[in-house]
């Protein structure tokens, strides 16, 4: 009879004799996202857990428990790192970075870039604002990097609640697609931009119980509040890159959105943005506050496929407690994260340091901050910035071969 998988003992240190048999879970039902999955459990009579380290597929899965995920996650990319000609961050500091985090008001986050075979390629946000968790977020192209782009928006559609150990994951199956680490680093949450009014006393003292607060904390109430404006302290990301988020208050009391009976036809995506151009001329804002509310009817409208891709990759079998709390399991949604909520997120120009010319050859165009702009140029382009692999290298050392990824995906470099 199958040993139930809750009996299962942990694996680290090594054991020094074989286990009975146990109830496992196939790689090829892990779930997304490089979470913890549960999907269908398979009964296997006669398989034995032998003296060796975990799989990553096991460790993934929720299959095996081991007590240092940072020792295991370490010494597996230390032996798959290549050389790479971008920004790059040495496992040594990869792993300080991780150790000066693990307590309450850890401020740690990753963005890492996923080839799902549903919902194609996206970038996951994972912000820590806990000891154990992280609120995660799906970001379709990527985090916006020119201030004058004709598409300076995205959508961020919150996901499941993850461990903080997902944000040391680099992995890659058949049912889970490609899994990268792209930046990672700590943020700050900056106070809301407010618009130029008279500072009252009450505002002030605000002022200075935020400064008393940890990064964490601030998180935790500014997304309570709706309204993000976060600095990400990376590798990858320019020197002060601040990002702004919100949801409007009617967004904020619906529910998750179902998905959609029929597919909706994508538009051209230059096509959109001439059209967008041609409608309305850039709004000189105060805040970029302003400048969502302005803009966030145009985004809902330029990105329909990539919340019909997002919804097609829940999985419907998923654990039922998971689905409840919005949690996988380990992590705990004390921040009330909501399933499948969406945020408009843009670059914080200002607080990124960039201001607009008033006059001049750049006369109404954002200039200044870091300078050159970047791009997000997807899974044939981007590199891990711990180990410097490719997805298909990723693919490749997980022993992956033919795996079929969802197409037509492109860039934002207009």
């Amino acid at each position: 009879m199958a040993q139930p998988i809750s009996l299962t003992r942990d694996i680290s240190p090594p054991p020094t004799r074989k286990a009975s048999s146990a109830q496992i879970q196939t790689p090829e039902l892990a779930h997304t996202n490089g979470a913890p999955g549960t999907g269908d459990r398979v009964d296997r009579e006669h398989v034995e857990l032998l003296d060796a380290e975990p799989t990553l597929a096991a460790v993934e899965a929720g299959q095996a428990r081991i007590r240092d995920h940072l020792e295991y996650f370490v010494k597996l990319l230390s032996s798959v790192t290549r050389p790479c000609p971008g920004p790059t961050l040495t496992i040594s500091d990869f792993s300080k970075l991780y150790k000066r985090n693990q307590h309450a008001h850890g401020r740690h986050f990753v963005v890492h870039q996923h080839d799902h075979p549903i919902s194609g390629v996206h970038y996951d946000l994972r912000l820590q604002f806990s000891e154990s968790s992280t609120i995660s977020f799906a970001i379709p192209y990527g985090l916006p990097g020119h201030p004058n782009s004709l598409r300076p928006n995205r959508m961020a559609i919150e996901t499941r609640v993850h461990n903080l150990w997902n944000n040391l994951i680099e992995s890659a199956s058949h049912a889970t697609g490609s899994l990268l680490i792209w930046d990672t680093g700590e943020y700050e949450v900056l106070p809301r931009p407010q618009k130029k009014t008279r500072t009252t006393d009450d505002e002030l003292s605000d002022s200075g119980e935020d400064d008393a607060r940890s990064h964490s904390e601030r998180l935790f109430a500014a997304f309570q509040s709706r309204h993000i404006h976060l600095r990400l302290n990376g590798t990858r990301l320019p020197p002060g890159y601040t990002i702004a988020m919100r949801i409007s208050a009617s967004d904020s009391l619906k529910g998750p959105p179902r998905k959609p009976k029929t597919k909706r036809r994508r538009m051209d995506p230059i096509r959109a943005a001439r059209l967008r151009k041609q409608r309305s001329a850039p709004a000189d804002s105060e805040t970029e506050d302003d400048e969502l509310d302005e803009t966030q009817s145009e985004t809902a409208a330029v990105y329909p496929a990539d919340v019909d891709a997002a919804l097609a990759s829940e999985d419907e079998d998923e654990d039922a407690t998971i689905r409840a709390n919005n949690a996988y399991t380990g992590a705990t949604n004390a921040i009330g994260s909501v399933h499948q909520r969406h945020w408009f997120l843009t670059l914080d120009r200002k607080l990124s340091g960039f201001r607009k010319a008033r006059s001049g050859p750049d006369e109404g165009r954002w200039v200044g901050g870091w300078g050159e702009p970047f791009f997000v140029k997807g899974r044939d382009v981007e590199r891990s910035l711990v180990t410097g692999r490719s997805a298909d290298e990723v693919m490749r050392d997980e022993g992956v071969e033919k795996f079929v990824g969802r197409k037509m995906w492109r860039p934002i470099v207009e």
